[in-house]
Protein backbone atom coordinates (compact mmCIF):
# COMPACT_ATOMS: atom_id res chain seq x y z
CA UNK A 1 0.00 0.00 0.00
CA UNK A 2 1.50 3.85 -0.78
CA UNK A 3 0.15 6.51 1.37
CA UNK A 4 0.15 9.81 -1.46
CA UNK A 5 -0.87 13.19 -0.52
CA UNK A 6 -0.84 16.37 -2.35
CA UNK A 7 -1.77 19.74 -2.74
CA UNK A 8 -3.98 21.78 -5.25
CA UNK A 9 -5.51 25.34 -5.09
CA UNK A 10 -8.97 26.25 -5.39
CA UNK A 11 -10.24 29.68 -6.63
CA UNK A 12 -10.78 32.44 -4.13
CA UNK A 13 -14.53 32.01 -2.82
CA UNK A 14 -15.12 28.07 -4.50
CA UNK A 15 -15.06 26.73 -1.10
CA UNK A 16 -18.76 25.66 -0.99
CA UNK A 17 -19.21 24.63 -4.57
CA UNK A 18 -16.35 22.35 -4.41
CA UNK A 19 -17.54 20.71 -1.58
CA UNK A 20 -21.08 20.26 -3.26
CA UNK A 21 -19.73 18.88 -6.49
CA UNK A 22 -17.42 16.04 -4.12
CA UNK A 23 -20.35 15.26 -2.05
CA UNK A 24 -22.33 14.23 -5.09
CA UNK A 25 -19.60 12.71 -6.86
CA UNK A 26 -20.42 10.89 -9.70
CA UNK A 27 -20.81 7.32 -9.13
CA UNK A 28 -18.47 6.23 -12.13
CA UNK A 29 -15.74 8.53 -10.69
CA UNK A 30 -16.10 6.62 -7.68
CA UNK A 31 -15.95 3.06 -9.49
CA UNK A 32 -12.81 4.23 -11.08
CA UNK A 33 -11.14 5.24 -8.13
CA UNK A 34 -11.41 2.07 -6.71
CA UNK A 35 -10.96 -0.13 -10.06
CA UNK A 36 -7.61 1.89 -10.21
CA UNK A 37 -6.41 0.64 -6.71
CA UNK A 38 -7.22 4.14 -4.89
CA UNK A 39 -8.97 4.26 -1.34
CA UNK A 40 -9.14 5.92 2.12
CA UNK A 41 -9.48 9.02 0.29
CA UNK A 42 -9.94 12.65 1.84
CA UNK A 43 -9.43 16.01 0.48
CA UNK A 44 -9.17 19.11 3.31
CA UNK A 45 -9.43 22.62 2.75
CA UNK A 46 -7.11 25.53 4.26
CA UNK A 47 -9.55 28.41 3.86
CA UNK A 48 -6.97 30.80 4.82
CA UNK A 49 -4.84 30.22 1.67
CA UNK A 50 -7.43 27.88 -0.53
CA UNK A 51 -4.82 25.53 -0.60
CA UNK A 52 -6.37 22.04 -1.06
CA UNK A 53 -4.49 18.78 0.45
CA UNK A 54 -5.35 15.87 -0.49
CA UNK A 55 -4.80 11.95 1.03
CA UNK A 56 -5.19 8.36 -0.76
CA UNK A 57 -3.98 4.97 -0.15
CA UNK A 58 -3.28 3.02 -3.16
CA UNK A 59 -2.62 -0.17 -4.05
CA UNK A 60 0.26 0.69 -7.16
CA UNK A 61 1.19 4.11 -7.90
CA UNK A 62 2.00 2.87 -11.83
CA UNK A 63 -1.48 1.55 -11.72
CA UNK A 64 -3.10 4.87 -9.77
CA UNK A 65 -1.21 6.73 -12.65
CA UNK A 66 -2.94 5.10 -15.33
CA UNK A 67 -6.77 6.15 -13.94
CA UNK A 68 -5.32 9.86 -15.80
CA UNK A 69 -6.29 8.52 -19.31
CA UNK A 70 -9.89 7.69 -18.62
CA UNK A 71 -12.72 9.21 -20.37
CA UNK A 72 -14.22 9.68 -16.74
CA UNK A 73 -10.75 11.18 -14.97
CA UNK A 74 -11.15 13.91 -18.24
CA UNK A 75 -14.89 14.63 -17.54
CA UNK A 76 -14.31 15.29 -13.85
CA UNK A 77 -11.38 17.59 -14.96
CA UNK A 78 -13.13 19.58 -17.07
CA UNK A 79 -16.09 19.71 -14.39
CA UNK A 80 -13.80 21.42 -11.45
CA UNK A 81 -11.57 23.27 -14.29
CA UNK A 82 -13.87 26.37 -13.42
CA UNK A 83 -13.11 26.83 -9.61
CA UNK A 84 -9.44 25.73 -9.33
CA UNK A 85 -5.96 26.21 -10.61
CA UNK A 86 -5.30 23.30 -13.58
CA UNK A 87 -2.96 22.74 -16.37
CA UNK A 88 -3.88 23.31 -20.14
CA UNK A 89 -5.59 20.18 -20.26
CA UNK A 90 -7.67 20.99 -17.33
CA UNK A 91 -5.96 18.41 -14.83
CA UNK A 92 -5.36 20.62 -11.00
CA UNK A 93 -1.95 21.88 -10.53
CA UNK A 94 -0.98 19.42 -8.13
CA UNK A 95 2.44 19.06 -6.42
CA UNK A 96 3.01 15.93 -3.91
CA UNK A 97 3.77 16.49 -0.31
CA UNK A 98 6.69 14.44 1.21
CA UNK A 99 6.19 12.05 3.63
CA UNK A 100 8.00 12.85 7.36
CA UNK A 101 6.08 11.21 9.99
CA UNK A 102 3.91 8.32 10.11
CA UNK A 103 2.25 6.37 13.08
CA UNK A 104 0.50 3.53 12.99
Amino acid sequence: MVRKSFKMKLYPGMEKEYEKRHNALWPEMKEMIHEYGGSNYSIFLDTETDILYGYIELEDAEKWDKSADTEICRKWWDYMADIMETNPDNSPVSVDLMPVFHLD
